[in-house]
């Protein structure tokens, strides 16, 4: 019957393909929907709140395209699709709670060889294949090509640590390997120098004598400021992503019994040394601040005091000291408080120290922090004098066990040892420390060591390794 139906409508059929009028078609055939699990994501995290939807239903999506961005208490995650195919259903709107093990979308694959459905798979951290490619641990879609990504994965480099320096942020081949370089010491030969040639100058420039005098422009422009918008009305929302894990780590906070001890620096030799070693570190590309200093002279203080880098357990039966020094900055971002931290500060140099920073930094302002830089630290230190004040209260971090706080740099009058007035650059620091181990006397000790290493920075030098 199909065959006298194809004679009659001018149809055939040749080698499976149907012809009309001598003409090829072709037959259209779906292919299987699938539902995208949203996998684990480490660190014992169930939920995460959807913030961000990349597509939509109907759009054409290849691997590795990114698909949505979530959120947990830790970081903002962006994940991407494992398929090509196109998107047919989305399962949650923005601002939704999704659940570890439930569908994302369900994506309609493309026909061809059967596509094996993947079910959801517990992946930690450090052993999860999909680590640089299905869940890049940031809060923007990743740019990156396929052979950038390939070169990422060879080398256990996660793209969300990488700052792109293409367009729009792409992740570039240099950024890989500027990034490995700097992990491993590898020296790469310096960028071709381009000279800024000066414009030439116009052909019938009026001069400067026929020409009136105009008022210079300034070249600074004011910062806009938004006006608040008062609605009038009471607004009540759920804590979600960084606000709710603050609740939970204040709330820990709250059991440790917190030993308080405040004193005074005179920086005024740290000053002139930044002074002389800007222009060098800016050379290199990297801004140097004060905080490098403050968080290398923490570590060799630490090496004396190795109770202040350890940790306790809930039952406060026992004590971890850390071997490695990763000390976090408290740092104040667009998304909340966040204490990305510096590893293995022990080993690093200053100048290595401003390397971390000036990364952190960068990816903090663009919300892009991971889990990696959110996690793992053992010592903190909150450069609120960045803001304003001198003196603060600062709250320990859970399960770390001393903090200090950073107040602004004052130019004051002080005696010298001459007896006479003189300008100094003073900063007050306040410390915090777990008064169930920790004694006044320890974090006193701590603390004179750490201002001697800042007073007189040159003495740092003698034990720096």
């Amino acid at each position: 019957a199909a065959s006298q139906l194809l004679k009659a409508t001018n149809y055939r059929l040749k080698n499976g393909c149907l012809i009309f009028n001598d003409h090829l078609l072709s037959l259209v055939t779906s292919g299987p929907i699938l539902p995208f699990k949203l996998s684990d994501i480490g660190e014992g995290i169930m939920e995460v709140t959807v913030k961000e939807w990349y597509v939509k239903e109907g759009d054409k999506v290849s691997q590795f395209d990114s698909i949505c961005e979530v959120q947990s208490d830790k970081a903002s995650v962006t994940i991407t699709s494992r398929y090509d195919g196109v998107i047919k259903k989305l399962y949650y709107e923005v601002d939704a709670t999704a659940l570890v093990g439930t569908p994302l979308v369900d994506i309609e694959t493309e026909p061809g060889p059967e596509v094996v459905h993947e079910e959801d798979v517990v992946e930690t951290p450090a052993m999860s294949n999909d680590e640089h490619t299905h869940q890049e641990i940031k809060g923007h879609k990743t740019q990156a090509t396929p052979a950038v990504r390939r070169l990422a994965m060879e080398n256990n480099i996660k793209l969300s640590e990488v700052v792109g320096t293409g367009r729009d942020g792409r992740i570039l081949k240099e950024d890989i390997l500027n990034f490995l370089a700097k992990q491993t010491g590898a020296i790469l030969p310096p960028t071709p120098f381009h000279e800024i040639q000066p414009p030439p100058p116009a052909a019938s420039a009026p001069s400067s004598a026929s020409m009136p005098k105009m008022k210079p422009t300034p070249s600074v422009q004011l910062p806009v400021v938004s006006r608040p918008v008062f609605t009038g009305k009471d607004i009540t929302e759920p804590l979600k992503g960084f606000h709710k894990a603050m609740v939970k780590t204040m709330t820990a906070a709250l059991k440790i019994p917190h030993f308080g001890y405040k004193d005074e620096v005179d920086l005024t030799r740290l000053v002139q040394l930044r002074k002389e070693l800007k222009g060098l570190s800016e050379a290199r590309g990297v801004k140097l601040s004060y905080m490098p200093f403050f968080i290398k002279a923490a570590s060799l203080g630490l090496l004396h005091f190795p109770i202040l880098n350890a940790s306790v357990d809930e039952a406060v039966q026992n004590i971890t000291y850390k071997a490695s020094h990763n000390i976090g900055l408290a740092m104040d971002t667009s998304q909340g408080l966040l204490v990305p931290n510096v590893k293995n500060v022990q080993l690093l140099s200053v100048f290595e120290i401003a390397v971390e920073l000036n990364r952190m930094q960068t990816l903090g302002a663009t919300g892009q922090l991971g889990t990696a830089d959110l996690t793992g630290g053992t010592f903190t230190l909150s450069n609120i004098g960045s803001i304003g004040g001198t003196y603060a209260k600062p709250v320990i971090l859970p399960p770390e066990v001393a903090i200090g706080a950073l107040g602004k740099i004052q130019v004051l009058p002080r005696f010298n040892s001459r007896d006479e007035v003189v300008k100094a650059h003073v900063m007050n620091v306040s410390w915090s420390a777990d008064h169930r181990i920790i004694d006044g006397a320890t974090m006193a000790r701590f603390s004179n060591l750490w201002r001697d290493y800042l007073e007189n920075p040159a003495s740092m030098v003698l034990d720096l390794k």
